[in-house]
């Protein structure tokens, strides 16, 4: 018999796509659907699961082209955020989630939102930890990627291929990180990130170009959170490098009751500060539930 806060480890075919999970928590308690970032996979929710397990089933895929996950190559598979967005929708929908709070990160912030926005009725709550839904919260970090939205030329994208490498990846793990903390980063996490950006680096170039969907999509995801007013948290670590902390304090803006709370941590907060993060998580969620 399964001990409820052991992670498992499970994959589930959707369409073409072999979707690998992390599971963990009872099945008949509430869930929270992790949805994972940039560079990373289910894999940066290792520390966190575990915490949040012993009240909730917890639920991380790794998105197509990440991690475990066993996606057709390109051509086969059209590598874009609505795509991403639709295998994990589909996904949920196989396993028999059918209400679950959303914690967005990075890539999972579009893939989240566009799942909320067109299943408003199957969202308890969203946890927004550096999942970014504003063009304030872009910071100067995306200006090469803009470059590519503006002129889709081989050059441009080229010049991308930098952000690819193992510095690149080291700097968003330890750019923003206390230094007393420096040491709570795993290299093993660093090591698993770069051998998915090493796979195939077209697939990134191509997510890269897409992301500009998600931009123009913020409207349609500012007007899903004024109309339908989900219980947002939005915890950042302040010091990120590319979702700066006026992306979390503007869903103020449109949740009005949205709490938000800023960390002195870096893009991956959960590296240094999962306990604090799972603290606020389990508190936010306790007083959704007491109000029903």
């Amino acid at each position: 018999m399964a001990t409820p806060n052991i992670t498992t480890y499970h994959t589930q075919t959707v369409g073409n796509v072999d979707v690998f999970y992390r599971a963990a928590g009872p099945v008949d308690a509430p869930a929270i659907l992790l949805l994972h970032g940039f560079p990373s996979s289910s894999h940066m929710f290792r520390n966190l699961i575990p915490q949040l397990a012993g009240q909730y089933r917890v639920i991380a895929p790794d998105f197509p082209g990440f991690g475990s996950t066993v996606a057709p190559p390109r051509g086969e598979y059209d590598y874009t955020f609505d795509n991403l967005a639709q295998t994990i929708d589909e996904f949920t929908a196989a396993i028999g989630l059918e209400k679950f709070a959303i914690y967005v990160f990075d890539y999972g912030a579009p893939v989240g939102f566009r799942i909320a926005t067109a299943h408003p009725e199957r969202i308890t709550a969203i946890i927004s930890q550096n999942g970014n839904a504003y063009k304030e919260g872009l910071t100067d970090g995306w200006n090469p990627i803009r470059a590519y939205w503006e002129n889709d030329t081989q050059k441009n994208r080229d010049a991308l291929r930098s952000l690819l490498t193992r510095p690149t990846t080291e700097f968003q793990y330890t750019h923003g990180a206390p230094e007393d903390r420096q040491h709570h980063i795993s290299p093993d996490a660093i090591n698993h990130d770069q051998a998915i950006l090493d796979r195939d680096a077209e697939i990134q170039l191509d997510l890269f170009g897409n992301y500009k969907t998600n931009v123009t999509s913020y409207p349609q995801w500012q007007a899903y959170l004024r109309t339908h007013q989900p219980p947002v948290l939005a915890i950042w670590g302040k010091n990120d490098p590319f979702f700066g902390p006026a992306g979390a304090e503007a869903f103020k803006r449109d949740v009005p009751q949205a709490k938000v709370e800023l960390l002195d941590a870096g893009h991956f907060t959960l590296e240094t500060h999962s306990i604090e993060v799972a603290e606020h998580i389990g508190e936010f969620l306790s007083t959704i539930n007491a109000r029903k």
